[in-house]
């Protein structure tokens, strides 16, 4: 495998394949939250490193993330954090995800890291803000009810603070994700193929090109398909609701009558499907809020296609998780809400050809940190560190060299443990 190479502008090549220096012991650690939940994290622990970087995803594992050898070839060690809804959202609510990371966070303080930093990728970054949040709060300003109603225990919980974050390609939140991806034509939310023409992004007649020949959507009918969004959005949150409400009746009732057929009543799940949802408009057109980006979504160069497919951000929630995740009028873990709450230092490194976080929601990410202590940097890559362009360095590579710094002024590291 490749070692690490820098050049003079600070740009790595084949970081990603490198592997981890030696004095590295890796240890997996069975965690019970504050509420009886059971995750796990793993801590790839670096001989004399007194910092360590927690890397966690609410609904992603994240133990092979390509950003670990190199956090742990800065002299850090490593703690890849697990939630109690990997790799699937159906159940996926963010208070509950707090409560997760709270578990990791007594750990490596019990542990006796000097310093505990947050790393927060696309989704990770709204929840290590959320997680900042709430932790820094007197315990009983904290949430102890999510969007739907359900108790969740933040108050009572021991959520240390972290000593830092670092951001790298975060994205606004799910919820404001998905509220500029949703496609507004769907007009029978049980007909995956109902459309309304004149809302229809994938329409020739609303500017729409055969791909991979880029769109041009006139501004007029952007801004009556982004209201109509909203609108998609709020008929949803109304539907989530009522489903929401109709589990908490339930619940009250078996608390009074001890009946099984309330609780029945109140555990049976009340799905919610939601079509299409890869039908932003940004995807094939690059003149709205441009930056490097390819043509197309994160899932893929054909949107077209793949809105009408089973992948997709959102598609099957339950209420608690719809309104804690994907509605942007309800949840909580969004990004610019949150910011202001996270005072630590902070490095936010965008990637200049992000799908997902592109420069104008940046541009408010940043604005709305509350760090005084603040360092921004925008590098080449794609939103998952693909290079841009083919002989390019990764975008890992190169945020990994504004990471290394970073941490070196600010942080106890250990010394170098192999090839640099």
């Amino acid at each position: 495998m490749s070692p690490i190479a820098v050049d003079r502008l600070g740009a790595g090549r084949d970081v990603d394949t490198a592997p981890p220096p030696p004095g590295v012991t890796i240890s997996v650690h069975r965690l019970t939250t504050a509420d009886g939940a059971t995750v796990e994290g793993v801590l790839h622990a670096l001989a004399g490193a007194t910092t360590v970087v927690t890397v966690m995803h609410p609904r992603q594992s994240l133990t092979h993330h390509p950003m670990v050898p190199l956090f742990l070839r800065a002299g850090v060690s490593v703690w890849t954090q697990g939630t109690r809804s990997p790799n699937n959202d159906i159940a996926l609510v963010h208070e509950q995800a707090l409560l997760d990371a709270a578990a990791g966070h007594a750990r490596l303080r019990d542990l006796g890291f000097t310093s505990v930093l947050v790393f927060g990728h696309s989704g990770g970054g709204p929840l290590a803000a959320f997680y900042i949040e709430q932790a820094a709060l007197e315990p009983e300003r904290r949430i102890d009810v999510t969007p739907a109603g359900r108790p969740v225990p933040l108050p009572g919980t021991r959520m240390p603070v972290p000593d830092g974050a670092i951001f790298l390609a975060p994205h606004p939140g799910q919820g404001q994700v998905l509220r500029h991806c949703i496609d507004p034509s769907v007009v029978d939310e049980a007909d995956p193929m109902s459309v309304d023409p004149a809302l229809d992004m994938y329409s020739a007649h609303n500017g729409f090109a055969p791909p991979p020949e880029p769109s041009r959507y006139p501004a007029d009918f952007v801004a009556t398909y982004r209201a109509a969004q909203a609108e998609r959005i709020a008929r949803i949150d109304a539907r989530a609701v009522a489903a929401a409400e109709e589990a908490t009746q339930a619940r009250a009732r078996h608390s009074r009558s001890r009946d099984p057929e309330d609780r029945r009543a109140a555990l049976a799940p009340r799905i919610i499907t939601t079509y299409r949802t890869d039908a932003d408009p940004a995807y094939v057109d690059p003149t709205i809020d441009p930056n490097d980006r390819h043509y197309g979504s994160l899932f893929g160069r054909r949107p077209d296609l793949i809105n009408y497919g089973l992948v997709g951000f959102g598609r099957i929630t339950t209420p608690d998780s719809w309104l804690s995740t994907w509605s942007a009028n309800h949840t909580r873990a969004d990004f610019v809400r949150c910011a202001p709450g996270v005072t630590v230092p902070t490095l936010y490194v965008e990637f200049s050809g992000d799908q997902a976080a592109r420069p104008a929601a940046g541009a408010r990410m940043v604005a709305a940190l509350g760090a005084a202590d603040l360092t921004h940097h925008v590098v080449r890559g794609q939103h998952f560190g693909q290079p841009v362009a083919d002989g390019e360095p990764t975008g890992y590579a190169a945020a990994a060299v504004h990471v290394d710094h970073w941490l070196a002024e600010r942080f106890g590291t250990a010394p170098p443990h192999g090839t640099r």
